[in-house]
């Protein structure tokens, strides 16, 4: 057995908790007092508790290893005396922990000039760069040394030296640290070993896949709704500063280091666009078939357009990469929070079926009022998120492009992104009242609201004929496609005009995150047929009461022209039985799948190779599959490690067998 397939097992078999340890209880109060000194400014609480972070971590060298840092701390003092977190976010809006997160470094800049050159004389971010280079000194490695202080010269010393500065961005309490464009920033050091033959082909492929084994042996520790939702996302592909094609070596790679790995991290994202060659397609679909739910697919050719609608340069849009999950930002330049809040659209269709349908005369009538639901609901979300505090960050803020101010204080880009979840239910509402009450006249007003107020426990028959085959839904009827449109131009006209108070704007967006789950809960019945107590599908996705329509269909549907008016992310999400892929045949047909969503206009898309009956058994037999991986929402996990909800969820999620 080869290194890297030793060291495959042992991270799968959990070797690395062998490393993991606690402080005495002694240390930690010793810690936490040095910490904790209210004489301290948070910025430089903040850079003493990394200081001290990485002197207390122990340093691990296994045989054979040539990507350094294993975390051996499971926990470390925070930077408050009890109370004093309270009293400071009194009065102010807290984005989940109050902590800079979900954004990219300038991983291009730092590894290119190194960290000397961003000593600006701040106590606190110098104090940083001090302690990281003194952590990196202790595995007596003058190539990574030299690399972190002056800029990196080669291919292996740029993978070290990443692994080490991403490795310390965990360590100094920031989250969801996304990887960036890495074969754009990377291919130089690669090109140049090849190049003077101080690397092989067959190297270097060996090199990246034990860097990307790297994400895997502490990704238990990050911070995340569930193990596995850590935001380490990496972006391949795309298009370059002047707009042309930059798929490189490194990107084919880079998807076939994840195809050997088959480990969660990281997570893969392909930009793609019209000239992306099918080839590319093939790789990105044989992960999918190996049952990683990854890669995603972003299209270049509707993302950088939308993107410069919202303001940003068009050199930063031709830049863009992902954060944690989907959501589009520009390495080294965004402070955006772009989950900052999620808009429940089914639930703003719903309540302007029960408190406004009877007295609109005209369908243009009732589009009005959820227009103007949507509306109101935008206005109060932006008011709840004004007053934002976030805890400084000054190991981030040396990795940003301009490391002059703490990152946590605002950058170039500030914008906020806004989910829209239960889209397709909103839409297949919408379409009821439009075909069923106002063009047909086939069902009277009256009658819907009392089944929508009793559950439809009274009548069954329209409980049947709004889930059947005679309701409209999108993904197999065309009459929903405007109203697709129209809605998604709805939400986005309602949030684009808004501001926050970073003078970034709002950005509509067809992802849902952990709402999906949440909002169903606080959902009543709806008029398309979903039920009290029934579950949403995840992002830009058919209604899961849609059992009747083949992937094509669903494709061709989702391809809307009005996405340009939400743009904050939110891929289309499909479940292919994993059947589909069983024969090269197979593979060539999702890969012509999905490059016709991107023809056709779609602009995000993830897709998952699962078997129900592998799902089911997996939850009533989770010994017999600890290797199993799902896509969730954004990101991929072990199936077995989900909550119970997430696993019901996927598990009702319709599988196609067939993509012809």
């Amino acid at each position: 057995m080869n290194y890297l397939d030793e060291e495959r097992n042992f991270l799968r078999d959990g070797g690395q908790n062998a490393y993991r340890r606690e402080l005495d209880d002694k240390r930690f109060r010793e810690i936490a007092n040095l910490i904790q000194n209210p004489e301290l400014s948070l910025d430089m609480r903040a850079a003493l508790r990394l200081k001290l972070f990485l002197e207390e971590e122990e340093i691990i060298r296994r045989p054979g290893e040539r990507i350094p840092g294993w975390r051996t701390l499971r926990s470390f003092p925070d930077l408050y005396r009890d109370g004093e977190a309270k009293a400071l976010h009194a009065g102010h809006y807290i984005h989940e922990q109050g902590r800079v997160c979900n954004i990219s470094s300038d991983w291009e800049g730092v590894l290119k000039n190194g960290l000397l050159c961003r000593k600006t004389g701040d106590a606190a971010r110098d104090l940083c760069i001090d302690a990281v280079l003194a952590y990196a000194d202790r595995y007596e490695n003058e190539a990574l040394s030299h690399g972190l202080r002056y800029g990196v010269e080669g291919y292996l010393e740029g993978l070290q030296a990443f692994r080490i500065l991403h490795f310390c961005l965990w360590c100094s309490n920031v989250y969801h640290n996304t990887v960036g464009r890495f074969d754009q920033y990377m291919m130089p050091y690669l090109e140049k070993d090849l190049q003077a033959k101080r690397l092989t082909l067959d190297e270097a492929q060996e090199m990246t896949e034990e860097f990307f084994l790297s994400f895997n042996r502490d990704s238990d520790l990050y911070t995340g709704m569930q193990q596995g939702d850590n935001g380490q996302s990496m972006m391949l592909g795309g298009c370059d500063a002047d707009g042309k094609n930059a798929v490189n070596l490194l990107t084919e790679i880079c998807l076939k280091a994840s195809l050997h790995n088959r480990c969660i991290d990281p997570k893969i994202n392909l930009r793609v666009n019209g000239e992306t060659p099918f080839s590319l397609y093939q790789l990105g679909t044989e992960l999918t078939r190996q049952g990683l739910g990854f890669p995603q697919y972003d299209n270049d050719d509707v993302v950088i357009p939308a993107l410069v609608g919202y303001g940003y340069d068009l050199h930063d849009a031709r830049n863009y990469t992902v954060a944690a999950c989907w959501e589009f930002i520009i390495p080294g330049l965004g402070m955006d929070i772009p989950n900052i809040a999620a808009l429940c659209l089914a639930d703003a269709v719903s309540v302007c079926v029960r408190n406004h349908l009877l007295e609109c005369k005209t369908y243009e009538a009732f589009f009005d009022q959820v227009r103007a639901e949507i509306d109101k609901r935008a206005r109060e979300i932006a008011t709840s998120v004004q007053s934002l505090w976030m805890e400084p960050a000054p190991w981030q803020s040396v990795l940003m492009s301009d490391y002059t101010h703490d990152i946590s204080e605002g950058a170039k880009y500030n914008q906020y992104g806004i989910h829209g979840t239960g889209f397709s239910d909103a839409v297949d509402q919408l379409a009821v009242v439009s075909q069923f009450i106002f063009q047909e006249e086939s069902l009277s007003k009256e009658r819907l609201l009392e089944g929508l107020e009793s559950n439809f426990e009274n009548d069954l028959s329209l409980r049947k004929l709004l889930r059947g085959e005679k309701a409209p839904k999108l993904g197999r009827d065309s009459q929903c496609e405007p109203i697709a449109d129209a809605l998604l131009t709805a939400f986005g006209d309602a949030v684009r005009p808004l501001k926050n108070e970073r003078g970034g704007c709002f950005r509509a967006g067809t992802g849902s995150a952990m709402y999906y789950l949440w909002h169903a809960e606080h959902l009543p019945t709806l008029c398309n047929g979903h039920q009290t107590g029934e579950k949403l599908p995840a992002n830009f996705s058919p209604s899961l009461l849609l059992q009747d329509a083949g992937p094509l269909s669903v494709l061709r549907a989702m391809a809307r022209p009005a996405l340009s008016h939400a743009m904050n992310g939110g891929p289309l999400t499909l479940e292919l039985h994993d059947t589909v892929f069983r024969t090269q045949e197979g593979v060539d047909k999702v890969a012509r799948l999905v490059q016709s969503y991107i023809k056709l206009g779609g602009h995000q898309l993830q897709l998952n190779a699962v078997s129900p009956e592998t799902l089911l058994d997996a939850k009533k037999h989770p010994e017999n599959h600890r290797g199993l991986i799902v896509r969730v929402w954004g990101w991929s996990g072990h199936f077995v490690q989900l909550d119970q909800a997430y696993q019901e969820q996927i598990i009702t999620r319709v599988s196609y067998h067939s993509v012809s």
